[in-house]
């Protein structure tokens, strides 16, 4: 109790000494006579469905739906057979309106599923977040490839109509950035076809090049193109006046290089446990979105919030990462639902994605055979709010998944 209360102290002088995102001299913008996409537009801090009825708030879940033996490793996408009515059945029983599915190319079923609905989807497109260089030309050359691959993927197989947006890269490693700015320190701008950044650090522009080359793409070959983003996470910024961040001052990342930002955000991460107060319900977690939404010209997508419930906390030092009891996370859901809603600033936040549906057997997937086996010690395979029984049956963890139906189909 002692050391959290001097670490509350220390954050709060921090916010007193300094802005909360190093915004001197970093610019950041969209060419004005770039296109806008078709149905999902940003407005100022907000985001717009043009076929509907002012700003959206998303109710989301993400999506990936690898189940037991099942695994990305090696490029494979989740299996083409029955499982997607089912699973979008439940989805949709929970009162989500947003998917942030993760998988780069879901399967044809997935999408015949889909239509059935009137859920929309975010593509998340993953990219090396552990690369030595991320503004190395191959690395840029191949990642950009990847991501074409996906974009094409999604006006063959997918359904365009129904995408908000598509994310290239997520969660990058601090030392990637720190490695790339050390790499790179003369490069700090960049004048794209549709995004430009000024002041900004080496990792900022090369993430800044993969979306305008993204971009770029879609318009020339498709004729239209849709909201982008980078998904950061809060141990390498954007608030940068934190004593625990994974990353120095003047390494941290602000992922506004897009349409919109888009962050996950975890109760016990690095950079929200530092966070003051919030203004009506008092956590930290709060505190942090408050601080993020005041610094922001952008509107903010929180692409994740979870809690594991793997039997083992494998790390004591990053306490709540795991080790969660199942009749202990519905309070926690309600906690981080009741935060956004009632923020100061609420009205820039477009969504908040619970991480995730289902339990993910294949993670870290280091070990070959992973995905045949349920770690207790790793934490990354029990995210779900559904576990993964005989035959596949996805059987609800406790009261989790009514706690989100109630939350999600409240006013």
């Amino acid at each position: 109790m002692i050391a959290r209360t001097a670490l509350s102290l220390l954050a709060w002088t921090l916010l007193l000494l300094g802005p909360a995102v190093e915004a001197a001299g970093k610019k950041a913008g969209i060419h004005a006579d770039t296109p806008q996409p078709r149905r999902f537009v940003v407005q100022g801090t907000q985001l717009l469905d043009r076929t509907g009825n002012g700003p959206v708030f998303f109710r989301g879940i993400g999506y990936s739906p690898y189940l037991k033996g099942e695994t990305p490793q090696q490029g494979a996408g989740p299996g083409n057979d029955g499982r997607y009515p089912s699973h979008l059945s439940l989805i949709k029983a929970l009162g989500v309106s947003y998917l942030h599915v993760f998988p780069l190319l879901m399967p044809a079923n997935f999408f015949a599923a889909l239509d059935a609905t009137d859920l929309v989807y975010g593509q998340d497109i993953w990219i090396d977040p552990f690369a030595p260089d991320i503004l190395d030309e191959k690395y840029q050359s191949a990642t950009l490839a990847s991501v074409k691959r996906v974009i094409d993927h999604t006006y063959a197989v997918g359904r365009p109509d129904r995408l908000v947006l598509f994310s290239v890269g997520d969660e990058l490693q601090a030392a990637t950035v720190e490695r790339t700015n050390r790499l790179h320190p003369a490069i700090r701008d960049y004048r794209g076809k549709h995004l430009s950044v000024t002041g900004r650090s080496p990792s900022e522009v090369a993430i800044a090049r993969l979306i305008d080359a993204a971009m770029d793409y879609e318009l020339k070959r498709y004729g239209q193109r849709h909201l982008y983003c980078h998904t950061s996470w809060t141990h390498i910024g954007p608030l940068a006046n934190r004593p625990d961040l994974d990353i120095p001052r003047e390494h941290v990342l602000v992922p506004d290089m897009g349409d919109l930002l888009c962050m996950n955000i975890y109760t016990y991460a690095q950079g929200v446990m530092s966070s003051p107060p919030g203004s009506v319900t008092g956590t930290s977690f709060q505190g942090y979105l408050e601080e993020l939404a005041a610094g922001s010209k952008l509107p903010i997508l929180v692409t994740q919030v979870g809690l594991s419930t793997s039997p083992i906390m494998p790390k004591p030092e990053v306490v709540d990462y795991g080790g969660h009891d199942v009749a202990r996370i519905p309070a926690a859901f309600r906690s981080v639902w009741q935060d956004i809603r009632t923020a100061r600033g609420r009205e820039r936040f477009s969504g908040l994605v619970f991480f995730e549906f289902q339990d993910e057997w294949w993670k870290i997937g280091w070990v070959t055979g992973d995905e045949n086996q349920h770690e207790p010690a790793d934490p990354e395979e029990w995210f779900g709010i559904y576990e993964i029984g005989k035959d596949n049956e996805l059987i609800p963890k406790g009261e989790i998944p009514s706690t989100l139906r109630n939350l999600f189909t409240a006013p």
